[in-house]
């Protein structure tokens, strides 16, 4: 059965959040596809309803690390639609293999979790009025198995720490947000061959349905799973 849910999808211009955009729109959602750049949100949002008219993919702009842009944002999606029923933070920067944590730039470092961890606070914040009155509503935080704390090791500072972070505030959404009926879960796509994931990743369709089955999971229970692939990853 299609499913009629207003989606948002942050980042979705390119990569893995443009891929779910439309694996979402192909499923029935209609899609607000933002970008921190009009231009760029227009753009993908017809190229990917040009050739599939049946999809229902919306640009809407919204910069992650703007609070302005996003209070504008949640003011019209509650004006045009009334509510929102699912929220993925995919908006991400900084996969930084070339630096490890006894001498990473700290600008850099700085910069992502401006992005991946407090840009996804405050879109949910932000969304989160819109949620509350949306049909089994739920919020979907991409975040990466580099995040997992059982396995990690050296190198990629400035983003394992943003997703590890990332990961906590999941964890701690999950748990204040069940008693009103918003299931909380963190998806890994895996290594995904993206702008940022670079050469010799999966395709990024494949990452895209990682992210698309937690999207799909039943809500109200096992909230604060954290998921690549269906299965549970460690923390």
């Amino acid at each position: 059965m299609p499913d009629s849910r207003i989606t948002l999808v942050t980042g979705a211009n390119r990569g893995i959040g443009r891929a779910l955009t439309a694996q979402l729109a192909d499923r029935g959602h209609t899609v607000l596809l933002a970008a921190r750049d009009p231009d760029a949100a227009k753009a993908a949002a017809a190229d990917l309803s040009g050739g599939s008219p049946e999809r229902a993919i919306l640009p809407l702009t919204l910069d992650v690390t703007d609070p302005g842009s996003v209070t504008a944002a949640a003011e019209l999606v509650r004006s045009e639609h009334g509510h929102l029923d699912v929220l993925v933070n995919n908006a991400a920067i900084h996969f930084d293999p070339w630096q490890t944590a006894v001498d990473a730039d700290l600008t850099v470092v700085d910069e992502a979790i401006r992005t991946n961890l407090l840009g996804t606070w405050r879109v949910t914040q932000s969304f989160l009025p819109l949620l509350r009155g949306g049909h089994d509503p739920r919020i979907v935080i991409v975040s990466s198995e580099q995040a997992s704390l059982a396995r990690m090791g050296g190198g990629v500072p400035a983003y394992k720490t943003s997703k590890a972070a990332v990961n906590a505030l999941g964890r701690m959404l999950a748990a204040e947000l069940a008693d009103d009926g918003i299931t909380v879960d963190l998806a890994s796509p895996g290594w995904t061959a993206t702008d940022m994931g670079g050469d010799g990743g999966r395709p990024v369709d494949d990452g895209a349905a990682s992210v698309r089955q937690v999207v799909e999971l039943e809500t109200g229970t096992g909230a604060g799973r954290f998921l690549q692939d269906g299965i549970e990853l460690p923390w």
